[in-house]
């Protein structure tokens, strides 16, 4: 791969790769089925942060990238069909491929297929509420999917109504007002939902686009505040920092000290939780935005790392570690002999997304950047 990595924000290349070892590394727990104690609470947790920390950074990601597009001055909808191509390019490819082959496994296996399997197809196996166990990582893409979709078409309706507002204040408006709606369906869904077991809020709630778009959207408005506070965004990054890490820490510890049980404190779970991660999180992104290195010390590994993180996403659970545990059972297997088991599952997932990027991945991106695109799209 020809990368000039003293160009890439080594901080944001740095999130990617801290979030997907998160995801590989809690996935790791299917291997010790019989495991508990703290350490194995611990790997949950990250797990869970893992794609909360990617929804976020893709919140702040295509949110400087909208805020641009909209803010100049001959803003046309013609730039936001090419901010959906190119989405489109980057995630599509790779779901469908991931899709196929996740098919093709149950097929071999002799399985089934969900009767919903259709809904795979549109991003729609979690819209509204709990999908079934077949491709289970695919949660979080139509989140990301329908939250491209919907920021663009409620900044270009704004337009519609030529209002005498200025577009860095609609932007402001319209993130907001996405929010403060997931926000809304959150508090209906405590209402409405009688109190449960984690594992049914870990299905029905944090993995269900109904309640979710707005964790991309906490990226969006640290996206605006960083454009149009930037200033304020560089002189304080160090203290939003602390207060993420501090806020974060202290919840948490909160949460196991106290004993704050979803049964007991569902208002808190089911509305509030996700949300203070998600703004902890967006709190890092003044310190991380900023963060370059120059050396060339492990600036690599975690760029390529950064790189091949959503190839490793898609292909680390339900494709590697299905199919390692398919012809190899892990079931007669010694502690010490389940340990080079992961440390295979590991590097076979890294091996394999790099080859997945190299020969599939990235060059499916560079269609996007193909002249027709550019001329249909943009009129350069």
């Amino acid at each position: 791969m020809n990368i000039n990595y003293k160009e890439r924000i080594f901080g944001l290349d740095f999130m990617r790769a801290v979030a997907i070892l998160f995801v590989v590394f809690s996935h790791a727990l299917w291997i010790f089925p019989d495991a508990s104690g703290s350490f194995v609470d611990v790997l949950h947790l990250v797990g869970v942060m893992g794609v909360e920390i990617f929804f976020v950074l893709s919140g702040f990601l295509i949110g400087r990238i909208l805020f641009r597009i909209f803010t100049k001055p001959d803003f046309k909808h013609q730039d936001i069909h090419y901010f959906l191509i190119r989405r489109w390019f980057r995630t599509i490819p790779n779901y469908y491929l991931a899709l196929l082959i996740n098919i093709g496994i149950v097929l071999y296996f002799g399985r089934e297929l969900p009767d919903s399997i259709a809904s795979y197809f549109f991003f729609l196996q979690n819209a509204v509420g709990g999908m079934d166990i077949f491709f289970t990582e695919s949660w979080s893409l139509p989140i990301e999917e329908f939250a491209y979709i919907l920021c663009p078409f409620l900044l270009y309706a704004t337009l519609l109504f030529n209002l005498k507002i200025a577009k860095q204040k609609l932007f402001l408006f319209v993130t907001l007002t996405i929010l403060l709606l997931f926000l809304c369906t959150k508090t209906i869904y405590n209402f409405i939902t009688p109190s449960s077991d984690m594992n049914d809020w870990n299905i029905n709630l944090k993995a269900v686009v109904l309640y979710r778009i707005d964790a991309i959207y906490y990226g969006v408005l640290a996206a605006y505040l960083s454009l149009t506070f930037k200033s304020f965004w560089l002189q304080h990054k160090n203290l939003f920092l602390f207060i993420g890490i501090t806020a974060f820490l202290t919840m948490h510890f909160w949460i196991s000290s106290q004993s704050i049980i979803i049964k007991e404190y569902p208002f808190f779970w089911n509305v509030l939780y996700l949300p203070v991660c998600s703004i902890c999180i967006a709190l890092s992104l003044p310190f991380l935005s900023q963060w370059k290195v120059t050396s060339t010390l492990g600036l690599r590994f975690i760029t390529n790392l950064s790189l091949i993180s959503y190839a490793m996403y898609l292909l680390h659970y339900s494709i590697i570690l299905q199919l390692m545990r398919y012809f190899y059972p892990i079931e007669s297997l010694q502690f010490s002999e389940k340990l080079f088991f992961t440390f295979v599952y590991i590097f076979l997932t890294v091996i394999l997304s790099y080859v997945f990027y190299h020969i599939y991945e990235k060059p499916m991106m560079n269609i996007r950047d193909k002249a027709y695109f550019r001329k249909k799209y943009t009129k350069l």
